[in-house]
């Protein structure tokens, strides 16, 4: 099993959001399957609880699961000001073990890229197993497959976004450069990272792994 190679790229929980919060399209869809399927419901790799916190404002059932202490500090920050009681839950979505059973088990957005070898999916779809109910689902949403993305010419970065620095120092710009290995499908990707007021340059590296429609 391959040890998690991200934990320093999930450290600040502020500067995850500001790069995601704006993307609140999946929401309806969990919403729609949990009142279809029933509750509780688990989210596995729930960070910062983008998802979590609205999903139980709707009154959802939620636990959350993570591996990032910093992302759950936020996680629990967000749904304390939004007076909303979720079950939060720090482990390895390969190896975890809560004391029940739920309706409905959600694994969004691309977080299962993270699960880099077969090992690691077979532990983390184990675990699931024994805690999804008899008649309850398991959702996962991973990417679809762009060939110009895995075909990128690894020397060129890429610019991918700006956003303002949660501590007011100006404007956050990253740019990526990536490589992706076909024999293990995995792709492994660079952050160059400037924050305007700060001079030079920090970066960041981590990989995920690509899973195929025949997969």
């Amino acid at each position: 099993m391959q040890p998690v190679n991200c934990l320093y790229f999930y450290r600040d929980g502020r500067h995850y959001d500001s790069r995601n919060n704006a993307f609140t399209e999946d929401i309806p869809f969990y919403l729609k399957w949990i009142k279809q399927t029933g509750m509780p419901a688990l989210e596995l790799a729930c960070g910062t609880g983008r998802l979590t916190v609205p999903l139980a404002a709707q009154g959802v059932r939620m636990t959350g699961l993570d591996i990032s202490e910093p992302m759950l500090r936020t996680a629990k920050e967000k749904a304390s000001k939004r007076n909303v009681d979720v079950e939060w839950v720090y482990s390895d979505c390969r190896n975890f073990n809560i004391d029940k059973r739920f309706k409905i088990i959600i694994f969004p957005f691309n977080s299962i890229a993270h699960l880099e070898d077969e090992e690691s999916v077979d532990l983390c779809f184990s675990c699931v197993k024994k805690h999804l109910h008899e008649f309850g689902r398991f959702i996962v949403d991973t990417f679809n497959i762009r060939m110009d993305y895995l075909t990128r010419n690894p020397k060129v970065r890429y610019p991918l976004v700006q956003y303002p620095d949660p501590d007011g120092r100006g404007m956050v710009t990253i740019s990526e450069s990536t490589s992706y290995d076909a024999a293990t499908q995995i792709c492994r990707v660079k952050w160059y990272i400037t924050i305007e007021n700060i001079p030079g340059e920090e970066t960041e590296e981590y990989n995920y792994r690509v899973f195929h429609p025949r997969e």
